[in-house]
């Protein structure tokens, strides 16, 4: 993809701060660092999301997003983490090329805010349930 920044990136025609890197994928530091270490994990082959992503490459960005995170916490005192990939403009993806995001949380103020709401008195489980096992 001519255009893509992340492909760009991924073949070093762009720098970056690169955490790690092998044949198939490798780990950045985000630019607009959402909290000190916010890392994105891309393959090096272009793919517009998640669902577009062979099993052996999710695989393996998987085993690599595990050990960043350690690294992370190791390294900068990470209490915890918010691994998040976003899949279209809807969900917030402005990069259409797959990554994972690695997000360290060092307290509960710290301005990102990943916000799952209780909508249980709203929908009917059993309704989404049918629909999805038809």
């Amino acid at each position: 993809m001519d255009n893509c920044i992340f492909c760009k990136i991924a073949h070093h025609e762009i720098g970056g701060k690169v955490l790690y890197e092998d044949d198939v994928c490798m780990a950045f530091l985000d630019l607009s660092q959402a909290t000190n270490g916010h890392t994105l994990v891309i393959p090096k082959k272009h793919y517009d999301n998640v669902l577009n992503v062979d099993q052996q490459t999710l695989s393996h960005m998987m085993n690599v997003v595990q050990e960043i995170a350690k690294k992370l916490q190791n390294k900068l005192g990470a209490l915890g983490f918010n691994v998040i990939t976003n899949m279209n403009e809807i969900a917030g993806q402005s990069v259409h090329h797959f990554h994972i995001h690695i997000i360290p949380r060092y307290q509960e103020d710290e301005g990102f805010k990943a916000i799952y709401q209780d909508r249980s008195d709203q929908v009917d489980l059993d309704d989404i349930y049918q629909k999805i096992m038809q």
